[in-house]
């Protein structure tokens, strides 16, 4: 089975899982600068990739099965199985802006964001007009000089928006790690899946 990792702590977490649950590589995952890694024995092989990368690599095949934050598989669209919250990497989605902020429904809010479609998808549901700002990092700049109104954003504690005067407005989805499966691949390699799955729920469980 080709499994496809993210990058960074949260592949560190989900390698720790899937190591523990009886798929460990062969070679030390901390420490090799390889982009694949395997476990002949074990049936798998660990593609390292970007984390919002692992929704793709999944949907066309390239890997079986992957984990992925919540934000990124929502707001890619990917055309995958979601087979279980690892609940490892939580946070929130969030509205965030000034603490005096006040909605002005006589115009389209101005929403600073990289997450567009969730952005869109959430405004959408309530009925609110907005204008999207994409914005690829540091979104707490936005609101501050005057480029958007609110922000959508990932919070984890909250620091950083306290440390700039800005405050959470609305959470509106919960975020994790999630265990992910190409369709094609849940069909054909069931009982592998199935199995590797069920060592994952035990070795949460300890």
């Amino acid at each position: 089975m080709n499994i496809a990792l993210p990058k960074g702590r949260l592949g560190d977490k989900a390698y720790g899982l899937l190591a523990a649950a009886g798929y460990e590589a062969n070679e030390n995952y901390n420490e090799t600068r390889k982009l694949v890694v395997e476990n002949p024995e074990a049936g798998v092989r660990y593609f390292l990739v970007k984390p919002s990368d692992v929704a793709i690599y999944v949907e066309h095949g390239a890997a079986d099965i992957g984990i992925v934050g919540k934000d990124i598989l929502t707001e890619s669209g990917a055309d995958v199985y979601e087979l279980l919250d690892t609940g490892m990497g939580k946070c929130r989605m969030c509205v965030a802006g000034p603490r005096n902020f006040v909605d002005d429904e006589s115009r389209a809010l101005r929403v600073a964001t990289k997450f567009v479609n969730i952005a869109r998808a959430h405004y959408e549901s309530i009925g609110r007009d907005i204008d999207i700002i994409k914005l690829n990092g540091s979104i707490e700049l936005a609101p501050i000089l005057g480029l958007s109104d609110v922000i959508v954003d990932i919070v984890e504690t909250g620091t950083t928006l306290k440390e700039n005067n800005l405050t959470v407005l609305e959470e509106f989805m919960p975020i994790s790690a999630r265990f992910i499966a190409n369709k094609a691949s849940y069909k054909f390699k069931y009982a592998q899946l199935t199995e590797l799955l069920n060592k994952m729920k035990e070795a949460l469980a300890k």
